[in-house]
């Protein structure tokens, strides 16, 4: 039974949350816990069929209801649970649902949680295949950034991951930092206890990449290793294997595959955190993308330092020094990643950084 103080929070997402597949599944489940620590109700409510890799709500105490799109259903759903406040997962569920929410309960506190912009992502994905380098003008012209801009606007509160991109919404969009609130990822510290129980430089092998396979960067990542970084990497090291991980990898990213050259798709990471306790270097070549990076989450968060691109790497680090290298020049990148997974010396000063920005 509920009780008179406690607030019921909707939560309205696209997929129900897979943490094990992306960051924003883990993100989502950081943002639920916040709730469920203040004696909220929660319900989560999607469109999407229930998947394989899906969290189970009801173990977690949340409720879970199904959805329709374009359906007055929805209507009579939301009047009758009657939520103090509505989370939107992204401005395209807000498109969907925002105005239904509001029609019917005009009181509740509509939140979006941006993951990231899209529209960032958007305008250097297009600035990448036409082989421009992005500007951040771009976005004025990106017909996303129209759609993205209008869902923050009608927001009581956009929840934002970046301060490069809360500084983007200032600049160039002129959004008052009254309708954001930063908050990137909400993370456990790491304790002197697990950092004693990590493996030791000499006790890990081999590089690693890993990334959901539905977010085109991680694609576009693992071509650019597959054609012109690991070539170098292998002439160098060449007992030295590549793995490649990844929720969803279509026919495309597991005919990449070439043992010869020592180069593995493996597919779904079971359990991230052994495949990257096992790892001596982690990779991170993205071309393009927005947001902080899952994958440089949980390098850090066991670890293993990195080579990364500056997008990759994108306010991930504030003023404190990063936990590997980071280089847009592919060669000097796949040199980079030669020396750290020969150089112990500096492999542990990165891994120490790792620590660092984990515990700031």
């Amino acid at each position: 039974m509920v009780s008179n103080h406690q607030r019921k929070v909707l939560v309205i997402g696209t997929v129900f949350p897979e943490p094990n597949s992306s960051a924003a599944g883990s993100r989502m489940l950081q943002l639920i816990a916040v709730f469920k620590q203040q004696g909220d109700e929660v319900t989560f409510a999607s469109i999407a069929n229930d998947s394989d890799f899906m969290v189970n709500l009801s173990e977690l105490g949340i409720n879970k209801v199904s959805i329709k799109l374009n359906d007055d259903s929805f209507d009579a759903f939301v009047k009758a649970l009657n939520p103090k406040i509505v989370l939107f997962d992204r401005f395209i569920t807000e498109e969907h649902f925002g105005w239904r929410v509001n029609e019917n309960c005009p009181a509740a506190l509509r939140i979006l949680d941006t993951e990231d912009l899209h529209c960032l992502r958007a305008a250097r994905q297009k600035a990448y295949k036409t082989k421009k380098k992005f500007e951040t003008l771009d976005l004025l012209t990106e017909e996303t950034a129209k759609r993205e801009i209008a869902s923050i606007l009608r927001c009581d509160l956009s929840l934002m991951i970046s301060t490069y991109e809360m500084q983007i919404l200032n600049d160039i969009f002129k959004i008052s930092n009254h309708l954001l609130l930063y908050l990137p990822f909400m993370l456990p510290s790491i304790t002197d206890v697990e950092q004693k129980q990590w493996k030791k430089f000499e006790d890990k092998s081999d590089f690693v990449f890993i990334g959901n396979f539905l977010h085109e960067p991680n694609y576009q990542a693992v071509l650019c290793l597959k054609n012109e970084i690991w070539p170098i990497i292998h002439a160098a090291l060449p007992k030295a294997k590549m793995r490649i991980y990844g929720a969803y990898p279509s026919l495309k990213v597991t005919q990449l595959q070439q043992e010869k050259q020592g180069f593995y798709v493996m597919g779904r990471a079971i359990d991230v955190n052994e495949v990257m306790q096992n790892a001596r270097v982690n990779l991170a070549p993205l071309p393009f993308g927005a947001g902080l990076k899952g994958k440089l989450i949980d390098s850090m968060m066991n670890g293993t330092p990195n080579v990364s691109t500056s997008i990759a790497a994108e306010a991930m680090q504030q003023d404190l020094d990063w936990s590997g290298y980071i280089t847009d020049d592919l060669k000097d990148f796949a040199k980079k990643a030669v020396d750290l997974y020969q150089g112990q010396e500096k492999w542990e000063v990165f891994r120490e950084n790792g620590v660092k920005i984990i515990r700031q």
